[in-house]
């Protein structure tokens, strides 16, 4: 990362959390918690409740869907990951409210996304970020994510349940291609030597198997199984459950959980923010598959979380790795 990358990156930490000012990380940061209204047999409720998301107040771009606010040289951009969480918030909102205000949001990113589905160079339907981001190396844009891949087929699966639009449920089917191609093929998947499967959040080499990206992404895979009984789907979401039963052990420190598996000579140890995260996708997990260890990991890093001791050393680990890498 340069000097003045390095600047912007540390002014947006500054406005979000030291001086409360609006910023993109003021929109990714809300409370992670399981959302009781879910269903695991049907489409209803997201599996998380993203209430602030959906009440994010801007800025928003013509089409109506949150623009984020990066500052510095990146600016304003549209996420489709953001706008899909919005979008999956204000869902959850239609739902519990039949207010039409909220059905006009989910609908509108769910509108931004068909329309915004685009083929990358290897022929693969993908949702682009059309910006560069700084991942301790730079993702050039476009890029793209199994975490929009995933996140845009639960909102798009959702809006089509509610209004029936095939619209919907076809651009869903576009964007599940991506999860049966490996990331050399322009897809978004990749098989460790174990046979393993991964859903990357971020596209790269060696790839970082970003934990709760991973999670999330096969929420989409198993949602477009609900929504259509597609075989397909339902061994790609099987195989994505052994391989986090498989890997969980490599994701705890023995006090606190990773981030990621960077290959590092720091581990990335997971901020205080992406522990409770996993806590909350690891019981969600359990409760779509009924596999005990991952309500017994979500205890267990719970435990870890309760004691002062362990919060501190995540923190100067944290830090140490921010230094070193960032």
């Amino acid at each position: 990362m340069s000097v003045a990358d390095r600047f912007h990156y540390y002014r947006r930490i500054y406005r979000a959390y030291i001086r409360g000012g609006v910023s993109q990380l003021s929109f990714w940061h809300d409370t992670p918690e399981v959302n009781p209204h879910a269903s695991n047999s049907e489409i209803g409720e997201y599996y998380m409740p993203f209430f602030r998301k959906a009440d994010y107040g801007g800025p928003f771009g013509a089409d109506g869907v949150p623009a984020l606010d990066y500052h510095g040289r990146i600016g304003r951009q549209y996420n489709p990951i953001a706008i899909a969480q919005w979008g999956l918030g204000n869902h959850n909102l239609f739902r519990r409210t039949n207010d039409p205000v909220r059905q006009q949001k989910f609908l509108a990113a769910a509108d931004w996304l068909c329309t915004h589905l685009e083929q990358n160079p290897h022929g693969v339907w993908v949702w682009n970020h059309h910006f560069d981001w700084e991942y301790r190396v730079r993702l050039k844009a476009p890029w793209y994510s199994a975490l929009a891949q995933g996140q845009g087929i639960s909102l798009l699966l959702r809006a089509y349940s509610e209004t029936g639009n095939k619209d919907c449920v076809e651009c869903a089917s576009r964007a599940l291609g991506a999860f049966q191609k490996a990331a050399c093929e322009g897809g978004v998947t990749f098989t460790d030597d174990r046979g393993d499967l991964w859903f990357e959040e971020y596209i790269l080499s060696p790839p970082t198997h970003i934990l709760n990206g991973f999670i999330w992404a096969a929420w989409g895979v198993y949602d477009y199984f609900m929504a259509t009984k597609d075989d397909a789907a339902r061994q790609l979401f099987d195989r994505a459950v052994t391989t986090l039963r498989n890997n969980l052990q490599r994701y705890d420190l023995g006090f606190w959980s990773l981030y990621e598996q960077s290959g590092t000579m720091l581990p990335m140890i997971a901020s205080p923010f992406y522990h409770r995260l996993h806590i909350v996708q690891l019981r969600i997990m359990h409760r779509l598959t009924g596999v005990p260890i991952f309500a017994d990991y979500a205890d267990k890093w719970e435990r870890y979380g309760r004691s002062r001791a362990n919060r501190t050393r995540a923190l100067c680990y944290k830090g140490a790795f921010k230094l070193c890498y960032y």
